[in-house]
């Protein structure tokens, strides 16, 4: 028959004092104290001997949710309803930050790395965020959880972090930021902890499964069944400093006490509402838990003496063995044996106890002297490998050289020893215990590995590495064949080299050639770089954790290298003598005279130093611009480098401090060339005024994310927010773009084209010398050519040299594309139907055959090929001009209305009584787009994801506001067509010259055209392929 579970509801002692409900505890490594966290806005702290208060702890604005004492006991951090975090010293409870505005929602979750260098946060918005204890600024990489998150816990060694978010359980290497783990434990998770020595972890599920879950470290698989008694949410869960206790605190009201070895309930602990937190005391005597109205802690007695006192007993008789408590361990043991007389175990442990003590005559009495010394070596063992596992480095040297004196001077024991010694950073004695472990077992190759560490942490690479080669040779020459498949877990240190070091060309490849080292203030090329990082620590911890994991993950690699790596790029605009490659090479930045140019250089470097930086690019010094092959690369490669670094700063060195917003707007550097890809790229981006102050003191740690700042940069460029956020290089939208640079300076004019090669995903040929002209319409030249849209042909003004298709100038396209109507489905459909009968099938069909084996337009040699609908001009009379630079003619054609068009061309009027010159005839033509087949491609779909500002030109008319219908026969389709070339179009005047080659007459205005009759088709028939020059 099962025992009974006792259930206790009044405890032996209240803390009070709050005025609301208590939703945190926690106590200090000192035994001596706790801390409270409640919905009064306040802490307090308290002695646990008097229960007096000792500081009642103000600074919240809204009721604190959660708190966390670092293992150290100095740091106490508590957060609240609003996501304000204030961190407090440990022993006077005064502040030690201002609030920390974590995020403004609830804060629910915080627990401090074991090292106390790290505090983490939780947040019921899908993210985690970690804290530098030092600066208490926020690390750079959040930990998106996808849901909310509930709970956060580090492992006791600091080398795990487990979430509980609403769906899943994720844990997290916390030196890689790499996720190992991710599974579903309940069906909502509410609670976390994690044993002593890190090998388990416990789950706590909501009011649909109220269970704990137990799972393996190691596989991340479930150990035994879900232990079941809770009736709602599990908010808490607690492990004694032993590992042999376990408390839950729930929403049913109970407090429950399980024993961690067969996960059985031995006792309960009646709240009169809600247990919302729970904690053990540091002896394992007491548990101290909270509800949520009672406005108290309660302190319960971990096992009231009628009740499984054996749990207590051994409990207390480890830890005080640990503590080196003898006295208090051999009394406590010495009632376990009058309990039971037959517990050998308690027994030999109490022998243990009196031989420390130097008690040897009651020792002698003792029924188990001839298996003391093996008891008393496991005992040490197993206590030392306790202590090992919670990071208590001191004690278990103690314990395990105490093994060793006892004469169990075993390879094993010294092995243990020495990694101890290790962590503790004692290199030459963990040296002296590797030779000990090589001395007793020469054929192993533990001793050479555990030697590889010592050197390793020693500095001594040299040593290292070829103490790391004779532990391989031991590997490869192994008696048995297990021992040599561990050979398979290790690199040689070349290979580890080897792997690395294409890593990093890779991550170089999308970098800068040359940047400024932030921390010497040195200039340095790539060589430099990788050198830099060869001789870093993070070079040689990456060495070690791949010639010692051969399986490691490349992506554990990649980001190390990358964050090595990032660089910071600078946008600005250049403003007198700027210094040059030549000016600082060789040279301490930070040594120069602080003037003009200088002055900005340093102030750039020693800014992107304090954000955590080492390396940062300027286009003023980190381009060699006499070398002529260095100048082609960087121009072509810059937006690249824009869009791969970890940071651009923009500096407005016209903003003054405590600017209002508007000054961005205002800025010389809103109206330059180069800078429209140095917003475009980067993915995140910081703006600073002339002090080097954060623009407008937005603290947002990107900027594109600022409502403020880029609602004024859509108003200063014309650009939508979106295409800021989330903008991709290509030819999509081709017109938007070149419209965002048609107002846009640069100081060299072909500048205004190599400036936008990175928008549009091009490289051009870098000919400073050649004219603004010729560069421009190279570029507009390669967006024809290699997308075939004809939207770049769509501007007014006056024509190129290059091609009279193409702008003389970018500004051409300032204004708008012409905007026309677009027919409804229901106008196209009603169309069609009244064409049916009227025009001949075959006409149709043919006409959109013809149409359809088009050839996109290009480029060759500067001449344009472009498939066009001709009509030919028969009649052009000149008209009164609004100026003196101007004309304006009445222009006639087969099959369109009449036109009139204003152009700087002059030629000679002709009608059909007075026919023009043999050689001279001048077209009308519609640029042929193949959009208006309606054929789908499946391309534009995915295009369509992207997060683009889409603007829809003339040339291409707007498609219908109804998704498109499937057409069952080709004479509707051919129908469609015709109906949407009845439609008004953006027409080009072309005039053949002299030597036969036909020109664009430019016009001031577009030139609107459209076809005379809906049911004639004989006028469109006339489809060629024209050279214009």
């Amino acid at each position: 028959m099962p025992k009974l579970v006792p259930i206790f509801t009044t405890p032996p002692r209240e803390f009070k004092g709050h005025e609301g409900s208590v939703m945190a505890v926690a106590v200090f490594p000192d035994k001596r104290r706790m801390v409270t966290g409640s919905y009064d806005k306040t802490l307090r702290l308290w002695d646990l001997k008097t229960g007096v208060v000792l500081k009642k702890m103000e600074g919240h604005s809204n009721g604190v949710s959660i708190l966390a004492v670092s293992q150290d006991g100095q740091l106490i951090a508590s957060g609240d309803w609003d996501g304000e975090v204030i961190i407090w010293h440990g022993e006077t409870g005064e502040h030690l930050t201002q609030l920390i505005k974590a995020r403004s929602d609830l804060i629910t979750s915080l627990d401090f790395s074991p090292d106390g260098s790290v505090l983490a946060t939780g947040h019921s918005v899908r993210m985690m965020k970690l804290w530098n204890t030092k600066t208490w600024e926020q690390q750079r990489n959040l930990i998106e959880c996808g849901s909310d998150v509930r709970c956060v816990r580090y492992s006791p060694s600091g080398e795990l972090l487990a979430i509980a978010t609403e769906r899943k359980i994720q844990i997290y290497n916390t030196g890689t930021r790499e996720r190992v783990a991710s599974f579903k434990a309940h069906t909502y998770n509410y609670s976390l902890a994690w044993t002593p020595d890190g090998a388990r972890l416990l789950t706590g599920g909501d009011t649909d499964d109220p269970t704990i879950c137990e799972w393996d470290a190691m596989t991340w698989q479930q150990v035994s069944d879900p232990w079941t008694g809770h009736s709602y949410n599990i908010n808490a869960i607690a492990v004694n400093p032993a590992g042999t206790l376990v408390a839950s605190a729930s929403d049913d009201q109970h407090i429950r006490l399980w024993r961690l070895s067969d996960r059985r309930t031995i006792a309960i602990f009646k709240h009169s509402c809600s247990a919302l937190c729970v904690t053990f005391s540091m002896d394992s005597k007491h548990i101290l838990s909270g509800g949520s109205y009672e406005k108290m802690i309660s302190e319960w007695a971990v096992v009231p003496n009628d009740v499984n006192s054996k749990i207590l007993t051994t409990t207390t008789s480890r830890n005080a063995c640990i503590d080196e408590d003898l006295s208090t361990a051999e009394e406590l043991l010495t009632q376990d044996i009058n309990t039971n007389v037959n517990n050998y175990t308690s027994c030999a442990h109490r022998s243990f106890m009196m031989a420390r003590q130097h008690n040897w005559d009651q020792q002698s009495s003792s029924a188990f002297h001839s298996a003391l010394k093996e008891e008393r070596s496991a005992f040490f063992l197993v206590t030392g490998d306790t202590a090992l596992a919670a990071r208590d480095y001191d004690r278990a040297i103690n314990l395990y050289s105490a093994a060793i004196n006892l004469n169990s001077a075993s390879d094993a024991i010294f092995a243990k020893r020495s990694k101890a010694k290790l962590r503790k950073g004692l290199w030459m004695e963990a040296f002296l215990d590797a030779q000990k472990v090589i001395q007793l077992n020469p054929s192993s190759h533990v001793g050479h590995k555990l030697q590889h560490a010592a050197f390793y942490g020693a500095q001594r690479d040299d040593k290292a590495s070829s103490t790391f080669q004779t532990m391989l040779s031991k590997l490869d020459n192994a008696p048995d064949t297990e021992t040599r498949k561990l050979r398979q877990q290790y690199l040689s240190p070349s290979e580890a080299d080897q792997a690395i070091r294409k890593v990093i060309d890779a991550q170089l490849d999308n970098a800068p050639s040359r940047v400024l080292d932030t921390t010497t203030g040195l200039l340095c090329d790539r060589e430099a770089q990788i050198s830099t990082f060869k001789s870093s620590i993070e070079y040689r911890e990456l060495v070690a954790s791949t010639i010692t994991h051969r399986d490691i993950q490349m992506k554990h690699v990649e980001e190390v290298v990358m964050s090595y790596f990032q660089y910071v790029m600078l946008s600005h605009r250049w403003e007198g003598k700027e210094p040059l490659l030549q000016d600082i090479q060789g040279k301490v930045v930070y040594d120069l005279d602080p003037v003009g140019g200088i002055k900005k250089l340093q102030s750039f470097c020693k800014t992107a130093r304090d954000l955590g930086y080492r390396w940062a690019w300027s286009d003023t010094c980190c381009i060699d611009k006499s070398n002529n092959v260095e100048l082609q690369e960087s121009v072509n490669s810059m937006f690249i480098w824009y869009h791969h670094s970890a940071l651009t700063v923009v500096y407005l060195s016209d903003v003054p401090p405590l600017s209002k917003s508007g000054a961005l707007a205002k800025s010389a550097w809103s109206t330059r060339g180069w800078t429209v890809q140095e917003f475009l790229a980067p993915k995140l981006i910081l703006f600073y005024q002339k002090d080097w102050t954060l623009y407008l003191d937005d603290c947002t740690p990107n900027h594109k994310e600022s409502n403020t700042i880029m609602q004024e940069l859509e108003y200063a460029t014309g650009i939508d927010r979106q295409a800021v956020i989330a903008f991709r290089p290509g030819m999509r939208g081709a017109r938007e773009k070149l419209q965002w640079a048609s107002t846009r300076i640069t100081t060299l004019k072909e500048d205004i084209a190599y400036s936008l090669c990175g928008i549009f995903g091009v490289r051009l040929r870098v000919d400073y010398g050649e004219k603004k002209q010729n560069a421009l319409g190279r570029l507009l030249q390669e967006i024809v050519a290699q997308s075939g849209d004809i939207t770049a042909l769509d501007w007014v003004g006056k024509s190129s040299e290059f091609n009279s298709c193409l702008p003389a100038d970018i500004t051409s396209y300032e204004a708008p594309p012409c905007k026309l109507p677009s027919l409804s489905e229901d106008e196209i459909q009603s169309s069609v139907s009244s064409l049916r009968g009227l025009v001949a099938v075959q006409s149709a069909s043919k006409l959109y055959q013809t149409l359809d084996s088009l050839s996109a337009p290009r480029f060759a040699h500067r001449r344009l090929h472009l498939p066009c609908i001709v009509f030919p001009v028969t009649e052009v009379r000149r008209r009164s001009g609004r100026d003196q630079d101007t004309y304006m003619y009445a222009v006639k054609s087969d099959g369109l209305h009449d036109l009139q068009i204003t152009t700087e061309d002059k030629f000679t009027p002709f009608s059909p009584t007075r026919p023009p010159p043999a050689w001279q005839t001048v077209l009308l033509i519609r640029p042929w787009s193949r959009d208006l087949l309606e054929l789908h491609d499946p391309a534009d779909d995915m295009q369509s994801m992207d997060n683009w500002s889409v603007f829809e030109s003339s040339f291409h008319d707007s498609p219908p506001a109804r998704s498109k219908p499937v057409y069952s026969d080709s004479h509707s389709r051919a129908l469609r067509l015709i109906v949407r070339l009845r439609q008004p179009f953006s027409a080009f005047l072309l005039a053949r010259q002299r030597d036969g080659e036909f020109k664009r007459i430019a016009s001031d205005h577009d030139i609107i055209a459209q076809v005379k009759y809906m049911a004639s088709i004989s006028y469109m028939m006339d489809i060629r392929t024209l050279e214009i020059v």
